[in-house]
């Protein structure tokens, strides 16, 4: 049911919480576990928090967020509707890529709140988060034109809102992804 969705998603959140399973929780000031709606059809992940996300221990909070927010409301989505999280839970220094060590311990956490919430789509934001899941080297270009999947669920790349940030030339790219999205997972 809906409410124990809910009960079982807090509940591991609060047993992770405290994770020490590498350098990143000496460095970091909050965990960043996630928000939404832990029955949401559709969940979109980051590869790590960055700055302001560390300080507030929430997903997607800076500039990219507020980008994010409105790329949601394109499609009438939004933060509620959906679940946001990051492969990673701690915040790398400087921003640098995650580990394939910080990887290998943080995704188990990953893959156990998707079983949880158990969505129609994962939608990797960047290559970064779907390389990693999807052990992949190839380019966002080329996954963007494929029917993927993770742990037996649909998966869709688009580009990271940092990026369209530096290069708004990529918005109707990534429009068309949020089309794509709106037409097969919302009103589908």
């Amino acid at each position: 049911s809906k409410n124990s969705n809910e009960f079982k998603l807090n509940a591991y959140l609060d047993s992770i919480k405290d994770c020490m399973e590498c350098s990143l929780g000496k460095s970091r000031n909050k965990i960043v576990l996630g928000m939404g709606d832990p029955n949401a059809d559709i969940v979109f992940v980051g590869e790590a928090p960055g700055k302001e996300e560390d300080i507030q221990g929430l997903p997607f909070v800076g500039r990219s967020g507020k980008l994010l927010d409105k790329m949601l409301e394109a499609i009438d989505l939004s933060r509620k509707k959906v679940y946001i999280l990051n492969v990673l839970k701690c915040r790398p220094p400087e921003n640098r890529d995650p580990l394939p060590s910080e990887i290998e311990k943080c995704e188990k956490y990953l893959k156990k709140q998707l079983e949880i919430i158990n969505p129609k789509l994962v939608v990797s934001l960047g290559r970064i988060s779907a390389m990693t899941l999807l052990k992949t080297k190839e380019s966002l270009k080329d996954l963007r034109e494929q029917k993927l999947s993770y742990e037996g669920i649909d998966f869709l790349v688009t580009y990271h809102p940092a990026a369209l940030l530096r290069n708004p030339n990529l918005k109707k790219y990534a429009w068309e992804d949020f089309k794509l999205i709106r037409d097969n997972y919302i009103n589908g």
